[in-house]
């Protein structure tokens, strides 16, 4: 066998031996979190909040407050991003932004940002949390929530609008349409499926994030009633919950990591099936 065969073989072998090792991983984590998980999962464990005693382990009740909790922190990080992300996205198209070297660092900087790991983004909440005098509550995890997700969307976002053929828009002005009737009447319509992909991505990323709102959002047996509320949340009831030397305390950190693991998958799932769907209508 000459060098050149033996290279190949070599590579071959060493990308099927480390995508084994990442689909086993994932499968394993997944096949443990449903064996454990699931048996401890009751409707009442859905349907009801914690009687108290989350920090000794002793509470009754189940995890509601963490699930409603999740979702208000995600739907809202997600709405905020959304605002901020889809304008900022069509400034970075050429039609906008007529300088690609300010672009260039634009997503250069968003590239580092999105590298950043949450719990600094946790820690510059919290200084500014400190210095307007707040207290960590459902607001200001929404808040840092968007801030993680931004670089995520604002990139996915961009790649979406970036496929949408030049003479799809060129063919617009012709017919005298502005850049803002262009944009919003064809551009984000033709890439309409990459945006909602990018939209279920970040969610996805803010639903399963503790990091960043552990100092944030704070921490509550109640469902909240207000931004200035703390809130629960499912990857905070897992952290403390494993933690402690109770049965009942990890049955419920285990519950509650199998409904976040199935809302994780349904939004992948959601994502994929949306691309598939969609992408058949988009003009190549």
């Amino acid at each position: 066998m000459d060098r050149r065969k033996a290279e190949e073989t070599f590579f071959k072998w060493l990308t099927a031996i480390c995508t084994i090792i990442v689909v086993g991983s994932a499968l394993a984590i997944v096949v443990t979190v449903i064996i454990k998980g699931a048996p401890a999962l009751s409707l009442s464990m859905i349907t009801q909040t914690p009687s108290g005693g989350y920090y000794t382990g002793t509470a009754g009740g189940g995890i509601l407050n963490a699930i409603v909790g999740s979702l208000y922190l995600a739907f809202g990080a997600t709405a905020l991003a959304i605002a901020i992300s889809l304008p900022v996205a069509l400034f970075l198209q050429r039609d906008y932004a007529m300088k690609s070297g300010f672009t260039g660092f634009v997503r250069f900087v968003l590239d580092i940002l999105w590298g950043v790991p949450s719990i600094v983004l946790g820690m510059f909440m919290l200084t500014i949390i400190f210095f307007l005098g707040m207290r960590a509550s459902l607001g200001a995890g929404i808040i840092v929530l968007a801030l993680l997700e931004l670089p995520i969307m604002i990139r996915a976002m961009d790649a979406a609008i970036r496929s949408v053929p030049d003479k799809m828009k060129e063919a617009s002005y012709a017919l005298g349409a502005t850049r803002l009737e262009t944009s919003l009447k064809v551009v984000v319509r033709q890439a309409l499926p990459g945006l909602l992909v990018a939209i279920l991505l970040a969610f996805g990323r803010a639903i399963g994030d503790g990091a960043s709102i552990m100092l944030t959002s704070g921490y509550s047996d109640r469902i909240p009633t207000s931004l200035g509320d703390p809130v629960a949340s499912l990857p905070l009831a897992i952290f403390y919950l494993s933690g402690l030397p109770y049965s009942g305390a990890k049955e419920k950190a285990y519950a509650a990591a199998f409904i976040l693991l199935v809302i994780v998958l349904l939004v992948s799932m959601i994502s994929r099936y949306i691309l598939k769907k969609f992408s058949k209508y988009v003009v190549k």
